[in-house]
């Protein structure tokens, strides 16, 4: 029997309304109001053994320590799947859910479900961590939302092949995979043309991203004062790729320091999945070119060499991930640094 760990905010664990959106971290064993309908829509298949519940603004002003109290739990209980919400259209409630889904994938190596309606700002941001299903703008439509989120844990649980958004109704996630087709590209890629030109309806097999526009910094005034910072989609990581960086689809970005590396930057791994690693991993500085920015702040071309190096995956990046995760970067050294020097490969 599978085992399942419900998420709830302080509304649907039936705590209180908005009042007591300061509600603390609480596990409560077995089902109560949503999770206990929930266990309804799975019927036998699929038993949810805890309820976690928690304040929309607890989980806000605390996340950071709300997590570690829930990875601990949940690493002794050991579930199969982790589901959350459904958040509806509530902002707070799908940044919980999120990162739900976020520390399910990146620190138990578990599946997770939630739902979200197409506008909460949970969607975008979390939707590459896990299933996220879409759902109804408020509760009206719970009952629905429940049992589409119950048929994908129920496939989930009995270890089925998961089939593309399309199929299964959730978010796409950007993730590639290999299947056969009856008819060789050219073919298709001729019908789908032929279709076009007829006015026939024709489903591209690759959509192209929208791209927005950007307006560039400043340039920097001085260079000989300037502090540089440099980073890398290249995957340079540290030998063993401690931080687990995916090879293709990638979730995070880290940071490291020359230390990292053993104080000796030439022996790395590449975690990258696009391109050769040969060469880089006989030299990191071919791709995260620390070398000659030590040497340029040496000569006082540049003030500075910032000491932390982020790196990350562009292979099968998402555009919408890459300008989270640059925002997120803006945010750590902003004030800090004057410019940054963005490798790829």
């Amino acid at each position: 029997m599978k085992r399942v760990v419900y998420y709830l905010n302080q509304f649907f664990g039936q705590i209180g309304g908005e009042d007591t959106a300061g509600y603390p971290l609480e596990i409560r064993k077995g089902t109560l109001g949503v999770s206990e309908a929930f266990q309804k829509a799975l019927a036998k298949e699929v038993t949810v053994t805890y309820t976690i519940i928690c304040g929309d603004n607890y989980f806000a002003e605390n996340t950071e320590a709300v997590l570690e109290a829930i990875e601990e739990f949940l690493k002794e209980e050991t579930p199969d799947i982790l589901v959350a919400g459904p958040a509806f259209n509530a902002g707070r409630y799908g940044m919980a859910c999120g990162n739900m889904l976020k520390l399910a994938q990146q620190k138990l190596g578990i599946p997770a479900v939630t739902a979200m309606y197409q506008e909460n700002p949970g969607v975008e941001m979390y939707k590459l961590y896990g299933y996220v299903i879409p759902s109804a703008p408020n509760a009206a439509g719970m009952r629905k939302d429940l049992k589409k989120t119950a048929a994908l844990v129920k496939k989930l649980a009995r270890e089925e092949e998961i089939g593309p958004p399309e199929e299964e109704g959730y978010y796409k996630r950007g993730i590639r995979k290999m299947v056969r087709k009856e008819e060789i590209g050219a073919v298709r890629a001729v019908n789908m043309l032929l279709n076009k030109l007829n006015g026939r309806p024709f489903d591209t097999e690759l959509p192209m991203p929208k791209f927005s526009k950007v307006v560039p910094s400043e340039p920097i005034a001085d260079l000989s004062k300037a502090t540089i910072a440099v980073m890398t989609s290249g995957g340079i990581v540290p030998p063993g790729n401690p931080d687990r960086l995916e090879a293709l689809s990638c979730t995070k970005y880290a940071s490291y320091t020359k230390e990292d590396f053993g104080g000796e930057f030439r022996v790395v791994d590449v975690a990258h999945g696009g391109y050769d690693p040969t060469f880089a991993q006989e030299n990191g500085n071919r791709v995260l070119p620390v070398d000659v920015l030590e040497e340029l702040e040496a000569e006082h071309v540049i003030g500075k060499l910032y000491p932390y190096y982020y790196v990350t995956v562009g292979n099968g990046m998402a555009v919408d991930r890459a300008s989270n995760f640059g925002e997120q970067i803006a945010r750590e050294v902003k004030g800090k640094v004057d410019g940054i020097l963005l490798t790829s490969t």
